[in-house]
């Protein structure tokens, strides 16, 4: 990227940001200074992937101050470790439940996401050249299980090509599956579980189609995606 290029960007951006003060700051001040005086108060907390075309707040059109957002790669939700590491997703699903008492958590997920393939290709046995990204997306790395081929398929090598080509086939089912996972992680969390079951707090998991801009979310008894009208 040139440059002016370079240059162009940070224009638009500031001027994106000039254009979000002149919406919310002169035209509508009160509730502005409603979320500086009063606080946040959102009741959903959404984990989104941080691809920059499924961006939470633009697909939602939420306003200031009713989402709480954390976004990683392919969206997805550790299980509870509190080891005294760093755990920012962590971090932000105990800030949200135990803080600001959010009534819904959601996780987001979309087509063509590049973590996921990130995860065909770690468990095909490519190689892998990632410090943070490839120990990250494992966290789903089960998604991946219904599409690999038995083991005793023929050579180590023959079953990896068998495997990456059985799991591009299927891109979207594995996306779906580590959603699955997320779900099923947070319930890992106690204070987390605990709200779900006095029925203080619900748990979606949505999958959004970039191809078609359709949204599907699953069914929390069947544990099946099914398209939203």
């Amino acid at each position: 990227m040139s440059s002016a290029d370079q240059n162009h960007t940070i224009r638009q951006l500031l001027a994106g940001i000039k254009g979000f003060r002149a919406r919310y700051y002169e035209r509508r001040p009160d509730s502005m200074r409603q979320l500086v005086t009063e606080g946040q108060h959102p009741d959903v907390l959404m984990i989104g992937c941080s691809d920059s075309r499924v961006d939470p707040a633009l697909l939602t059109q939420a306003e200031p101050g009713e989402l709480f957002v954390v976004r990683n790669v392919a969206n997805l939700v550790p299980p509870y470790q509190p080891d005294g590491s760093y755990h920012g997703t962590s971090a932000a699903i105990e800030y949200a439940v135990r803080v600001l008492k959010v009534g819904h958590i959601i996780v987001l997920g979309h087509a063509h996401c590049g973590g996921i393939q990130g995860l065909i290709r770690l468990r095909s046995g490519a190689p892998d050249q990632n410090d943070f990204v490839s120990p990250w997306v494992s966290i789903a790395s089960a998604a991946c299980d219904p599409y690999i081929t038995p083991s005793d398929a023929g050579t180590d090598e023959e079953r990896r090509k068998a495997d990456l080509e059985r799991l591009q086939q299927f891109p979207d089912m594995v996306e779906r599956a580590a959603i699955r996972t997320s779900v099923e992680n947070l319930l890992t969390f106690p204070f987390v579980r605990e709200r779900v079951e006095d029925g203080t707090l619900e748990i979606h998991g949505w999958w959004f189609d970039l191809d078609s801009g359709d949204l599907w979310a699953i069914d929390m008894q069947s544990k099946i995606f099914l398209p939203v009208e």
